[in-house]
């Protein structure tokens, strides 16, 4: 259980569930939220025993209402610190970016059950996850032009690979809110369902995987398609591939995936992402800060 004071954790059965838990102020973020969500999406990299990791809201009218306007100790709510000359400093850095980038680095699938109003950092942290689903009730905005601010969260960058660049335009340049419907027909979410029901089809999506896949193999596809997709030639990605493929195909998942194959039986791999990531991983520079 949770031993968090502004997000709710529970693992069961392979599946890691992370709920937003400020139900008064309808789940807003909070600079506490963000220390907590580093340190959940740490956890769950390292738990082998996590095999996917789906975030939703506490009760039902939001998943996150945006950043907190109001917080508790009346500071400023898009910057915890005095104002800085340097641009390169550390602490000019957006929190809900911080965020983004964790859930970018993940070796575990992240799936969104997004159960109300989502809008901000509570729209935008979802683009960094592989699956997004919502409850028929649920509303999002980029509202951040409304706001006097800039979108934030590296959406710029998930948004318009998320549902074309035409599309991101017309919500952040509007910052209006729109429903389930057109977020489904955008290509924003997977599917709508109904609220008592969404929860169940994020545990479906999480299931299909934790019993029917590697986590190995996920880990490195999950990497594969998220930074191969953004290359600026095919062949960067062919070389991953060929590279991948050719060590894990002398490894114990893939004799695993075979075998239970050719004997007609559920497969049990294996791998483990703690131990068992071949020397290929990983094959980026990651950027720094500055």
């Amino acid at each position: 259980m949770s031993e968090y004071s502004e997000i709710l954790y529970d693992v069961a059965e392979g599946i890691a569930t992370i709920t937003l838990n400020r139900p008064a102020k309808m789940n807003a973020f909070s600079f506490t939220m963000c220390d907590e969500f580093l340190d959940v999406l740490d956890r769950t990299d390292g738990d082998d025993a996590v095999r996917a990791v789906i975030f939703t809201g506490a009760g039902e009218r939001a998943f996150c209402a945006g950043a907190d306007l109001t917080p508790d100790d009346g500071g400023d709510p898009f910057t915890n610190d005095e104002e800085v000359a340097d641009l390169s400093d550390a602490l000019v850095r957006d929190t809900g970016g911080l965020v983004t980038l964790r859930m970018f680095q993940s070796k575990k699938p992240l799936i969104a059950a997004c159960n109300g109003v989502a809008v901000g950092v509570g729209a935008t942290m979802q683009l960094a996850m592989d699956f997004r689903l919502a409850s028929d009730n649920a509303r999002y905005g980029f509202v951040f032009a409304r706001r006097g601010i800039v979108n934030e969260a590296a959406s710029s960058w998930f948004l318009p690979r998320a549902v074309g660049l035409p599309q991101a335009l017309d919500w952040c340049m509007t910052g209006r809110l729109f429903g389930a419907q057109e977020a489904l027909g955008a290509g924003l979410v997977r599917s709508v369902h109904a609220q008592a029901d969404l929860l169940p089809a994020a545990r479906a999506i999480a299931r299909e995987i934790a019993d029917n896949t590697s986590a190995v193999s996920i880990a490195l596809l999950r990497a594969m398609l998220w930074r191969n997709a953004a290359a600026d030639h095919p062949m960067l990605a062919h070389q991953i591939d060929s590279k991948v493929i050719y060590r894990l195909s002398r490894g114990r998942d893939a004799a695993e995936g075979v075998n239970s194959f050719l004997e007609k039986r559920p497969a049990v791999f294996p791998g483990k992402v703690s131990t068992d990531m071949p020397d290929v991983w990983p094959w980026w520079d990651e950027p720094a800060w500055k």
